[in-house]
């Protein structure tokens, strides 16, 4: 009679090998999920219609004004090529911040955050991820719509008091600065979307940050008003893209560092929240 051994490390299961989070695959898994959604597909389609759309509107509204030989609006007096492109800016940022806002809020709504932090432990990478995916995102509609805006809508007013050129002093960094501007918006977006946890909770700031509290502020004293109008989020960040600024504006570069100090402040606050809770 014979007796068998076996090797126990023969027969005991193949080890995998071990999973490595790093920035390369939070990053991809982040891109790979913003653009899964039609939500992104159709809500950037806005932001680039909003965009060029309303910039081109306006460029044609000046235009008739001029062509017909009636009084100008009190708001096309000092208009300019750059200004009446630019015009749907207002409109673009409430579109790619409402994305934003999604991008973190929606996870939250139906439970996906769990698997997500269940895959990124550390959890500050998903936040940073998600932030520089849909802001570079947003930052590339914007330069890309603003451009478009311009280019259009320089040749509809040309001829006219308004005509300019990509050659004229400020006007490129102008553009620049406009897609900058909305590249943020939807950086801040995504900070509320994870700040809050909630769709309609971050919308609500949003929307009440960039146009509610400029209209509050304009019922308080004067002297109030100047002191604090400038260094409001929607204020600051339209200084970024302003071709000319006078004593109640910020500079370019002031309102740039403004309002990414905003920004700053509300990725803070996400990022605290979001080590210190549970999803």
């Amino acid at each position: 009679m014979t007796t068998m051994t076996t090797n126990p490390a023969a027969t005991a299961a193949p080890t995998r090998p071990a999973y490595r989070v790093t920035w390369r695959h939070v990053l991809r898994s982040e891109w790979t999920k913003l653009w899964s959604l039609r939500s992104t597909w159709i809500t950037l389609g806005l932001g680039l219609v909003f965009l060029v759309g309303f910039g081109l509107i306006s460029a044609a509204r000046y235009q008739s004004n001029i062509s017909s030989g009636q009084p100008l609006d009190p708001d096309f007096a000092q208009a300019t090529a750059v200004s009446l492109s630019l015009f749907g800016t207002n409109f673009a940022q409430l579109a790619l911040g409402v994305l934003g806002v999604l991008v973190a809020a929606g996870e939250y709504s139906t439970g996906m955050i769990r698997s997500t932090l269940t895959a990124v432990p550390r959890r500050l990478p998903v936040l940073w991820a998600k932030s520089g995916v849909f802001g570079l995102v947003a930052l590339l509609v914007g330069v890309a719509g603003a451009f478009l805006a311009f280019l259009f809508g320089s040749g509809i007013v040309s001829g006219t008091p308004a005509a300019m050129t990509l050659s004229d002093a400020g006007v490129v960094r102008t553009l620049f600065g406009a897609g900058l501007y909305l590249g943020l918006v939807g950086v801040i977006g995504v900070a509320l979307g994870a700040l809050l946890r909630s769709v309609a909770g971050g919308i609500s700031v949003l929307v009440a940050a960039l146009m509610l509290i400029p209209g509050l502020i304009s019922l308080l004293p004067k002297a109030w008003q100047t002191d604090l109008g400038p260094y409001l989020p929607s204020n600051a960040g339209q200084s970024m893209f302003a071709l000319t600024h006078d004593s109640t504006s910020l500079s370019p570069t002031a309102g740039l560092l403004v309002f990414v100090g905003w920004t700053v402040l509300a990725l803070g606050g996400a990022a605290v929240r979001l080590v210190r809770s549970d999803a």
